[in-house]
């Protein structure tokens, strides 16, 4: 089943007199349950990609499907709403609040559910969710600790549970370990991993070859196109919009 659909995706920044194409012609097709990594250098449009697909920014020209849900004509309620429901979102400085208890911290995102199951939870059903989740992500025992008393990686682990808390289609990582240790990273990536083998779909964002390695699927921008699009066999995914004359 396709989650993620998008279809001659273009986006553009005027910069002083010139129009910058920050994505140009992408075409991408990602199915329930895969596990893609998104590479590139700074510059190559695969941040610009990842605010599409999370439903921060909307496209210049083109269109988004988010399980069926054309993004692309959505006002920014609604699209704060989707993001809510359907979303899931792990960043590289964790982004959590400094003085507030981990189980706090996931419950957070059920308190601005307004849409789906999990709108309109008491306060006691949010933090028996919250709890479930840090449980799920091996932190059953850290429930009332703070940022300060965890390490990086378990404040990873709490960023993880907080993306789940809402039950999301899509968890979307960017640069989850730009933070950690290579073996808090390797920890990280395997729960990851293992989400992703429970029937999670998972996006990653990274500029390192190590993470991407962990995905199933890479998928390669330069200048805001896609060069390539491989998956672990090696297979190259022609659903893909790949134009590389245009790259040389």
């Amino acid at each position: 089943m396709t989650l993620i659909k998008t279809h001659h995706l273009v986006k553009t920044y005027g910069v002083g007199e010139q129009t910058v194409h920050a994505l140009d012609d992408v075409s991408i097709t990602i199915d329930q349950g895969e596990f893609v990594a998104i590479v590139g250098a700074s510059g190559s449009g695969k941040s610009t990609f990842m605010n599409m697909i999370g439903c921060l920014d909307q496209p210049s020209t083109g269109s988004y499907l988010l399980g069926g849900e054309n993004v692309a004509t959505m006002s920014s309620d609604e699209l704060a709403d989707l993001r809510n429901r359907r979303i899931g979102f792990v960043f590289q400085q964790f982004n959590l609040l400094a003085r507030t208890s981990a189980i706090e911290n996931v419950a957070l995102p059920l308190l601005y559910a307004r849409l789906g199951p999990l709108a309109g939870l008491t306060k006691e059903q949010r933090y028996e969710h919250a709890k479930q989740r840090l449980e799920q992500v091996g932190l059953g025992e850290r429930l009332h600790n703070t940022p300060s008393q965890l390490s990086g990686g378990q404040q990873q682990r709490v960023a993880i549970a907080r993306a789940l808390v809402n039950d999301p289609d899509l968890i979307l990582a960017d640069e989850p370990t730009g933070a950690l240790d290579s073996k808090t990273s390797a920890e990280v990536m395997a729960l990851l991993t293992q989400l992703n083998q429970q029937g999670m779909t998972v996006v990653v964002v990274t500029h390192e070859p190590d993470v991407a390695a962990y995905a199933s699927r890479t998928i390669t921008f330069k200048d805001g196109k896609v060069l390539s699009d491989t998956h672990s066999n090696g297979k190259t995914d022609g659903s893909s919009a790949i134009n590389l004359g245009a790259l040389s």
